[in-house]
């Protein structure tokens, strides 16, 4: 058995799980809002993402970024999650999925 990691599998994977999680304000999940800006994954299955919020006093500033590291961590392979909080560039609404602008109403 191989020990190479599939990344591509293991990106999807950490999409699948950070779709799950959604803002508590707007019924679309963080990544369809553009809330996640990077993923980083080391050769030692550590997961770095990159996520920003929709405003620097967000309600759930302190529990999202949480929630993310928690549901990243959760999965199997994984070995350590970290979220990186970032407002460069600050998130706008052009961040956005054409499925989460339709979703919303704003196409």
């Amino acid at each position: 058995m191989s020990t190479t990691i599939d990344t591509t599998e293991l990106g999807e994977k950490i999409v699948k799980v950070l779709k799950t999680i959604y803002d508590p304000e707007i019924p679309v999940d963080i990544y369809e809002l553009g809330l996640i800006y990077d993923v980083f994954v080391n050769e030692d299955l550590e997961v770095k993402v990159l996520m920003t919020l929709t405003t620097p006093n967000c309600p759930v500033a302190e529990s999202l970024p949480l929630e993310v590291e928690d549901k990243v961590k959760s999965i199997k392979m994984i070995k350590d999650a970290e979220v990186e909080i970032t407002f460069d560039p600050p998130w706008s609404q052009d961040l956005m999925s054409e499925e989460a602008k339709l979703e919303l109403g704003m196409l």
